[in-house]
């Protein structure tokens, strides 16, 4: 009973801190580290041991693979070497440099035991830079770096953590670290390609919902457990398992299941990311105590925690600012990928709040190795510093670099032109595979609503204040009071009892499936109208944008400037009302939009042939060619 009290509890404030973190717009790890802190000195709560075991095997394989299934192989493969260099590199480099810190400090503990210590507090922690990096808006390929280097960081630290747990118990000799990490490293790879491919070939066989979701979420305890039997690393084996699972599953049948394991993982994700740090604040009160009888005294003991945590600070832009620009020295490397400004490692050097796994990983220390509760206390130091000192004042960092997150409006450029090419694709399939006695009328209701669905990503081009006006955008809305109604009535008729349960379930079910997939397509629909458009064809904190690619309409089309008042003569000729205004290059008419009732200008191009058109709505700046389908 006491265990499912306790549980019930950490999900009862788990809830509540984060959404009350969200309401206000602050740090959700660092208001429940806060709260853990507050709870641990509250008489009626019990004392919190992290069991080490529960963090590295529970906790850690789960999370790993939740962030591994999202992230984009292309963009980890595009910054495999930024990657390598901050996931092994600054490890290794921390490693080294706080051990030999510490060995300095107190030099009354082993060698091998402080280079335990420096292995502990190197990694970054996943989920709080990522959640501080979203929540301030960061350039994707910072958010990109921060989330490959945390995939990959907290195996190398386990593997020299493990390596110097050997060593304090004995000698080790080099090729014995050597062997271990190429075991490690490689043992690791293999397994997760393995169990990638292994749950592949069941994914491919097994259609059942339900079936498919137990194995994805047995899927990192399937690539952590026989490389952990094998002594590799069974967190690197989790992290490629889930680079490959995660590329792979979309092109496989079964959309159910994918929207199921969707939204199980987030639950998953959700629960345990942020228990961790609330589990985190609760220890702190033990740890603090553990250390009020070491002989150390505390002064010396205090001023350590402070020496190492200022040490972790200064180490890491030491590490990151020539691990991006020196290897960009070479002329191959930098004409490949230039340097980009220095805001960006600034912000990356700033962004190495430690978590749970720190904290998890010094409990691994042998509880017999000399002032063991000093060097718990200094990786809580660690810990609770950078989440404070490092999470408050990110967002403001980025705000006085002057540093911009995604353009919104580029992103509806790029959703709606990606539209353009799935609908294309779509209608072609359709009209490849029609027969001769199929319907007219299926086929025409078929090609509508494709077409519909995609002048929707386009209208989210328009002015934020028509936005209730779309079409899309007003058949969600009147569909889902249809559906509210609808769903009301069966309600009603199920408690006649004069229809069977199950018919009534499929019934509710079948409009909870369509009511979640209008649900999903205004999501990310609102632009906001107060962030002036960028040109789609530049580059913006080293974000590649839309271009003209191999358009030769596009370029060569000249600028031309939108009248002050546009509006299609044709709409007020027939008098009909536009929903967003188009203007074409070459001769500057101005005509509306395909999701407007006359589509003029998509008929003064079919008449004219005029092939380039621009958006004559404020603050927007893209081009469409018709001939190409491109967009510039």
């Amino acid at each position: 009973m006491n265990v499912a009290l306790g549980l019930l509890t950490l999900v009862a404030v788990v809830c509540a801190a984060s959404a009350l973190a969200k309401r206000l717009n602050l740090s959700v790890p660092l208001l429940l580290v806060v709260v853990g802190v507050i709870g641990s000195y509250l008489p009626f709560i019990p004392a919190i041991k992290l069991d080490p075991e529960l963090v590295l095997v529970g906790i850690l394989p789960p999370l790993l693979y939740a962030a591994a299934i999202r992230t984009s192989l292309v963009e980890f493969r595009t910054n495999l070497r930024s990657i390598a260099l901050l996931s092994v590199g600054y490890v290794v480099f921390g490693t080294v440099a706080i051990g030999l810190i510490v060995w300095w400090l107190i030099p009354e503990i082993p060698l091998a035991a402080a280079f335990a210590l420096g292995a502990v507090v190197a990694p970054p922690d996943a989920v709080a830079a990522t959640t501080i990096a979203r929540r301030v808006g960061l350039p994707r390929r910072v958010v990109s770096l921060l989330e490959g280097e945390s995939l990959v960081n907290d195996a190398t630290a386990l593997v020299l953590l493990r390596t110097a747990i050997v060593a304090i118990g004995g000698s080790v000799t080099v090729w014995q670290v050597a062997s271990g990490i190429a075991l490690a490293a490689g043992g690791g790879v293999v397994i997760g390609l393995i169990a990638a491919l292994l749950l592949l070939q069941i994914r491919k066989r097994v259609r059942n919902v339900a079936i498919n979701t137990s194995m994805s979420l047995a899927a990192p305890f399937v690539a952590y457990i026989p490389a952990e039997a094998i002594h590799a690393s069974g967190v690197l084996a989790v992290v490629v398992a889930g680079l490959v699972i995660g590329t792979k599953s979309p092109a496989m049948p079964g959309g159910a299941s994918r929207l199921s394991q969707r939204s199980n993982w987030a639950t998953v994700q959700f629960l345990l990311e942020n228990s961790v740090f609330l589990l985190i604040g609760l220890q702190v009160r033990s740890i603090i105590e553990a250390t009020s009888g070491d002989s150390l005294g505390a002064a010396r003991i205090w001023g350590t925690c402070a020496v190492v945590f200022i040490a972790v600070l200064l180490l890491r832009p030491v590490w990151v600012f020539p691990a991006i620009y020196l290897p960009r020295l070479i002329p191959k490397i930098c004409a490949a990928d230039p340097a980009p400004p220095w805001q960006l490692p600034t912000i990356v050097s700033w962004a190495g709040m430690r978590g749970v796994v720190t904290l998890a990983a010094v409990f691994a220390l042998p509880e017999d190795v000399a002032h063991r509760p000093v060097l718990v206390l200094a990786a809580l130091g660690v810990v609770a510093g950078t989440l404070v000192v490092q999470g408050l004042t990110l967002p403001w960092l980025v705000r006085a670099l002057g540093v911009h997150g995604p353009d919104t409006h580029a992103d509806a450029l790029s959703q709606a032109a990606l539209m353009d090419q799935a609908t294309a694709a779509g209608i072609e399939n359709l009209r490849q595979h029609t027969r001769p006695g199929d319907s007219p009328e299926v086929l025409a209701m078929l090609e509508r609503r494709t077409q519909e669905r995609n002048r929707a990503a386009w209208e989210r081009l328009g002015r934020s204040e028509l936005a209730d006006r779309t079409p899309s955008k007003r058949y969600v809305q009147l569909r889902l009071a249809m559906l509210d109604a609808e769903r009301a009535r069966v309600l009603k008729l199920r408690r006649t009892g004069d229809y069977a349960h199950e018919v009534i379930s499929e019934v509710l079910e079948m409009l909870d499936v369509e009511e979640s997939m209008l649900d999903s397509s205004t999501e990310g629909a609102d632009i906001d109208a107060r962030t002036p458009a960028r040109p789609a064809n530049r580059r913006d904190n080293g974000e590649a944008r839309l271009g003209a690619g191999g358009c030769e309409h596009l370029r060569a089309v000249g600028e031309q400037s939108v009248p002050q008042d546009p509006e299609c003569q044709d709409c007020v000729r027939e008098g009909t009302t536009p929903v967003h205004l188009r203007m074409c290059l070459a001769c500057g008419n101005v005509g509306c939009c395909d999701s407007s009732a006359g589509q003029h200008a998509t008929k003064h191009f079919q008449q004219s042939g005029h092939a380039i058109m621009c958006s004559a709505e404020p603050r927007e700046s893209w081009r469409w060619c018709y001939v190409d389908e491109l967009l510039g």
